[in-house]
């Protein structure tokens, strides 16, 4: 049996946007979470919205990611994150990253 003793890091970052008025409907809402959130997978992660689902005005998109350097997470979550933000049509609020190794509970 084959005993694996690699390195294994992963990522997450919580983006918390603020969308603009015309956001009234869950329908507009997703007109503009939607194209974030496919925007972020052409960076190979996992991307989702996971919060403020039911308010119309706001979005929480998560990202994981996972590699066998840290490094390579970091800057893998740097690039969506500068992405969320260059966004014109949203106003990025905050992050919240978390960096997991392998020896982490």
């Amino acid at each position: 049996m084959a005993v694996w003793s690699g390195a294994m890091f992963t990522g997450t970052a919580v983006f918390d946007l603020l969308l603009p008025g015309d956001s009234r409907s869950l329908k507009a809402k997703r007109s503009y979470v939607r194209p974030i959130v496919a925007a972020l997978r052409r960076f190979e992660v996992s991307a989702a919205e996971v919060g403020a689902l039911d308010l119309h005005g706001r979005a929480e998109i998560a990202v994981a990611v996972v590699a066998a350097e840290a490094a390579h997470v970091r800057e893998v979550l740097d690039s969506c994150e500068h992405l969320v933000a260059a966004r014109p049509e949203v106003e990025l609020l905050s992050v919240r990253r978390r960096l997991y190794g392998v020896d982490d509970d």
